[in-house]
């Protein structure tokens, strides 16, 4: 009796075993449809390779705007990439082309034109209106740091324009002080291409200390 049913359960077993086996069998891979000669077929996003980068795509076709009277300026310096990215912001839709470059630690920073340090704030606020009253509107009490209650009147990349505005301011009475902009930290510079006549200093948020020099277009 015992053979009998151990038996009996053999066989069920491999029936068992046989169906699932037949179950498992590989279902025929369904084809797409024909399409078209020139219609591109069907991609799923999942299949789909990544897009390309810039560098990858091909602008070879689209032109460059660029005025035939040209005129190239370069502007700074600015003491952050925050300034830098704010000025090239506004000033980008004026240009025909633009771009930014540092300036490292260690490297020449240029000279500034200043007015030296007063007492105290009203003393500073005090200089700045009696520079105004000569017409000199382009300066900056700085409010802050080692360089408190002094009157920025530019930073230069070269020196003969440091010593040009020297001598503007002095010949109006002041006692401006030149000297070189420590190389501690990296600044930045905007080099761009316009029409010429570009008012630049309208359009930038803020313009205290920074100056425009010619530059040779490329």
């Amino acid at each position: 009796m015992i053979l009998r049913g151990l038996v009996v359960f053999l066989c069920c077993l491999n029936l068992g075993v046989g169906l699932w086996w037949a179950l498992q069998r590989e279902k025929p891979v369904l084809l797409p449809p024909p399409v078209d000669t020139g219609v591109g077929s069907l991609v799923l996003l999942g299949e789909a390779g990544p897009p390309p980068t810039p560098e990858q795509a091909d602008t070879a076709g689209i032109p460059v705007p660029v005025p035939a009277d040209v005129e190239c300026l370069t502007l700074g310096p600015f003491a952050t990439p925050a300034e830098m990215r704010a000025a090239m912001g506004a000033l980008a839709p004026h240009v025909a082309r633009i771009e930014f470059r540092e300036v490292a630690a260690g490297e020449s920073r240029g000279w500034r034109v200043f007015l030296p340090a007063a007492g105290d704030r009203e003393q500073a606020l005090a200089a700045g209106r009696a520079l105004a009253a000569k017409g000199v509107n382009d300066y900056y009490v700085v409010t802050g740091g080692a360089d408190v209650n002094t009157v920025s009147l530019g930073a230069f990349r070269d020196l003969a324009n440091a010593e040009r505005r020297r001598d503007q301011i002095a010949a109006l009475g002041f006692e401006p002080v030149l000297e070189a902009r420590p190389a501690a930290a990296p600044v930045w510079w905007i080099d761009l291409a316009s029409e010429p006549g570009l008012d630049w200093a309208a359009l930038l948020p803020r313009r205290e200390g920074v100056s425009a020099q010619a530059l040779e277009c490329r």
